[in-house]
């Protein structure tokens, strides 16, 4: 996959046509794990939020991939930027929308409306002015699923590191959230 995003980064639609199939996978993968927490009933789906992530990825064919993690990393902050769009456009036609689940952790899920998911986007922010780093990793762990060892890869940090700012995040967001 990384050598077909270089190639496709250096303008190979037939590496395009290839990497097409992979980058669908992944997406899908990406959206079916963040899709499971929410309601039964989601104005948006699992396919919707793939098409609409490949859209926004389409146009970021300037970007210097690095390889598969900074690609995964990637989808995630578009996802995420697709589910916070999304959330508030349900906003701004019905208020108080349906209900969402939110999981923060493995043992840690919050009942959440539209504007909770809002919310938790701009806890994310907030912790990004305090520490850019922890905040990329809720976005790779929570919204693209990338394991501990890929985050790492991506941050060029270990693992141990992505572990701690995870354990951090995780509760400073929390906190910020109930306040």
């Amino acid at each position: 996959m990384t050598t077909l995003l270089l190639a496709w980064a250096e303008g190979s639609d037939a590496a395009f046509e290839r990497l097409l199939p992979m980058v669908q996978t992944e997406l899908h993968r990406i959206a079916k794990a963040y899709m499971q927490g929410e309601r039964a009933g989601h104005s948006l789906q699992a396919t919707a939020l793939v098409n609409e992530a490949y859209l926004r990825l389409v146009d970021s064919r300037r970007v210097r991939w690095q390889d598969r993690a900074h690609f995964l990393a990637m989808s995630a902050r578009l996802m995420r930027r697709v589910l916070v769009d999304h959330a508030r456009s349900r906003g701004y036609q019905k208020r108080g929308g349906g209900a969402i689940r939110v999981t923060l952790a493995e043992d840690v899920a919050l009942e959440a409306r539209d504007e909770d998911v809002i919310a938790l986007d701009d806890a994310i922010q907030a912790l990004a002015t305090v520490d850019p780093r922890k905040a990329q990793v809720v976005e790779m762990r929570f919204f693209g699923g990338l394991s501990v060892e890929e985050a790492a890869g991506v941050l060029n940090v270990s693992p141990e590191t992505v572990k701690r700012d995870w354990r951090y995040a995780k509760a400073w967001l929390l906190r910020r959230l109930r306040a």
